[in-house]
């Protein structure tokens, strides 16, 4: 054992649904008073959040600890079992268990180890894991950065070519105080085209998809409660058929899975702007009717069309986002 540390092998237990300040306190604080620390994350079918998820954010945010899932599908009240399945998960007896929870002494002495008592009456961090699930935005500065990516409501901007999506984008963030993700497909035509290149491939898109998403999910661990998008994978899959002139299986597939709260089209009735990029003009009131027919199948992600001068879509786009960041 660490001649500095109190205790050899240190337990935390829990469900840690989801992960909050003071859990993070919880471990911390064995981490401190012990050699090495197992944190056992307790998961039943069902639960709101991933019990796997919940073991990642733990792990990346406690590194020393050895943080492990288990499936939870014993009885809560009983510690002896809850002693003996801890002793076989470890292989031995922990030295100290700690709990901020009173049954945490019957646990540590069906193990024959100390219990030690941590901010029980949540003074430290006034914050449980049933307030979080209630109203996650009103507990904002308890939770940490991976967690907060799990919370973050996806606003999602995207329209037809030369329609204000970036305006927009960029308007409701200064409006929300919150990041807003840019498009990464612009970026990626901006350098094709600089090497005079034209012909596109399917993978070039799913490269675009990919990166667009890890941006988004890296951006959201930072959102003011909400992330502004501008673009998502749903919408590199219409840009796939405008240069492609088909559908992939493959990127449908991939933007499946894409996160969106609320997605805004923004209105092919004002002027078409040419910037060096865009190619789209003859096409774009087509493309602003594939992405309406795109998001009416959309299935649980709704959206509003935003028309009219770029002050009247921002209004029109706070009412409907509003209800999101309280």
């Amino acid at each position: 054992m660490n001649p500095q540390k109190e205790f050899g092998l240190g337990v935390v237990i829990g469900k840690f649904l989801p992960p909050h300040r003071g859990h993070h306190f919880l471990i911390d604080t064995a981490i401190s008073r012990c050699a090495a620390v197992v944190v056992i994350v307790c998961e039943k079918p069902g639960d709101p959040v991933p019990g796997a998820l919940r073991q990642a954010w733990l792990q990346e945010m406690h590194p020393a600890a050895d943080v492990r899932l288990i499936d939870d599908r014993y009885d809560e009240n009983d510690s002896r079992v809850w002693a003996e399945n801890t002793i076989r998960w470890l292989g031995r007896a922990p030295d100290a268990v700690f709990t901020s929870e009173h049954y945490g002494d019957a646990y540590a002495a069906h193990m024959g180890c100390r219990h030690v008592m941590v901010d029980q009456p949540r003074q430290a961090v006034p914050c449980s894991g049933t307030i979080v699930r209630n109203d996650p935005f009103a507990q904002w500065e308890h939770l940490s950065p991976p967690v907060r990516g799990w919370y973050a409501k996806r606003i999602v901007v995207l329209g037809a070519e030369s329609t204000g999506t970036t305006t927009l984008a960029k308007a409701l963030s200064e409006y929300f105080k919150t990041w807003w993700v840019a498009e990464y497909g612009r970026e990626y035509s901006f350098e094709k085209q600089s090497r005079g290149e034209t012909n596109w491939r399917t993978e070039e898109f799913m490269e675009i998809a990919r990166e667009q998403t890890r941006r988004e999910d890296l951006a959201a661990r930072e959102a003011n409660r909400i992330l502004i998008c501008d673009t998502n994978s749903f919408v590199t899959t219409l840009w796939h058929r405008r240069y492609m002139g088909f559908d992939s299986p493959a990127l449908n597939d991939l933007a499946k899975h894409c996160r969106a709260d609320l997605y805004l089209l923004t209105g092919d009735e004002i002027p078409f702007v040419q910037d060096g990029l865009r190619d789209g003009e003859a096409i774009r009131h087509e493309m602003h009717r594939w992405f309406e027919e795109g998001l009416i199948g959309q299935k649980g992600s709704p959206w509003i069309l935003v028309r009219g001068p770029a002050e009247t879509r921002l209004a029109q786009a706070v009412a409907a986002c509003s209800f999101m960041a309280s």
